[in-house]
């Protein structure tokens, strides 16, 4: 693995965040796709170059895992302006769908086209080797949905062909996977908790206790239960509900009682979780409150998630603590601490920090990825070292 590259990838619902190398990069992209044509029109082509990728992304994909092989898409900021995209449905599994590996790969290819990847391009096609950490929902692990995934990863070539897209239009990219782990979501929020980005133990407190983590995701939530630094499977819960079919609930209204339509659900998100002017819309130019859509729906969703906590934490009664991560944690983190104030007072947490929160998992794969790395390669010197002996023995016996 010595010329693969880290890479520890986070498709969530909302967008992908990844990390990668020494954490000398990171790139996020927002989960939208949208069929496309070869020849998209563009407006001043001869300045496409002075664009940004990643508003701009425009790629080819052909791989055996996909269902749809060797299709054009439009993905992330792109993909947002057309009448055609698609964002993850509520009730589908994240491992089985095109669009999660259309965007794992966008990212990926973006990553090796960057100059100092792809020095070693020859005829504009650059072949690059990942090492890589990446995850799925509890339920999704538990039916051993990680294993097919897995394996659609590894022992194929996966290509991405960079079409009217600036800077690369016309490049190509071999994905070529040496190791893929798939680890599962909760836990990764507790590596994330306790292990800093140099693998040292951080939060020693809680090491040995029992608890809860909530994570609340676009499509799915997932409570983990951690006992004696492991995940219980057995206690575990996954939910098929996430705040996906909530956004777009609220997406629905805005557009029926105000005329105004938006253009994703992650337009939804940023009305919900800007600084200023939250839950407020533009409407024929005059700045309009939404709160009372907002609330409403969002309360609803909160009062579901709250009562999956109590459930699991009446079954768990140990339990000292729930951290609340993930996309969703941020857009209902009032909502539940209202609820909970007001009803069974249990010690919850969230994360201040919404960055810190949106970026836990693809933080946590890079230092469950780095110690898997670390460990592999403390084994292959022990090896190594071994039969280096076993040769000087024998070379020294027949002297």
């Amino acid at each position: 693995m010595t010329n693969s590259r880290i890479a520890a990838v986070d498709v969530g619902n909302d967008a992908v965040k990844a990390n990668f190398g020494k954490l000398d990069s990171s790139l996020y992209i927002p989960n939208v796709v949208a069929r496309d044509l070869e020849d998209r029109p563009v407006i001043g082509i001869e300045d496409l170059d002075e664009k940004d990728p990643l508003d701009n992304l425009h790629i080819r994909v052909h791989s055996p895992a996909l269902r749809e092989n060797n299709a054009i898409y439009r993905v992330g900021n792109l993909a947002t302006k057309t009448t055609n995209s698609t964002e993850l449905d509520p009730g589908s599994y994240k491992s089985e769908e095109d669009q999660t590996l259309i965007m794992l790969f966008a990212s990926l290819a973006l990553d090796a086209v960057r100059e100092k990847n792809a020095q070693s391009a020859k005829n504009n096609v650059v072949e690059a080797n990942y090492t890589l950490g990446t995850g799925l929902p509890l339920r999704e692990v538990k039916e051993g949905k990680d294993v097919g995934y897995r394996s659609s990863l590894l022992g194929s070539v996966h290509q991405i062909e960079f079409l009217v897209t600036p800077k690369y239009q016309g490049m190509k990219v071999n994905l070529k996977f040496d190791e893929v782990k798939v680890y599962p979501e909760g836990f990764a929020a507790y590596v994330n908790l306790v292990m800093d980005n140099d693998l040292n133990i951080i939060n020693k407190e809680l090491i040995d206790k029992q608890i809860l983590i909530q994570d609340i995701g676009g499509l799915s939530t997932d409570i983990a239960v951690i006992k004696n630094r492991n995940v219980d499977d057995d206690k575990a819960q996954g939910f098929n509900l996430g705040v996906a079919e909530s956004l777009e609930m609220i997406r629905e209204e805005i557009l029926r009682k105000h005329g105004v339509e938006l253009d994703s659900r992650r337009d939804v998100v940023d009305i919900i979780t800007r600084k200023n002017d939250r839950h407020h819309i533009m409407v024929k130019g005059s700045r309009t409150n939404v709160h009372d859509i907002t609330d409403r729906i969002l309360l609803e969703l909160a009062k579901k998630q709250y009562r999956f906590l109590r459930n699991v934490w009446q079954r768990n009664s140990q339990s000292e603590i729930c951290y609340f991560v993930g996309g969703g944690s941020a857009v209902l983190k009032d909502y539940i601490k209202s609820l909970n104030n007001k009803l069974d007072g249990f010690n919850i947490e969230f994360f201040e920090d919404e960055e810190e929160s949106i970026w836990m998992m693809a933080n946590a794969y890079y230092k469950l990825i780095s110690d898997f790395i670390r460990k592999n390669e403390k084994k292959t010197h022990g090896k190594n070292q071994e039969q280096g002996k076993k040769v000087e023995q024998k070379t020294g016996s027949s002297k």
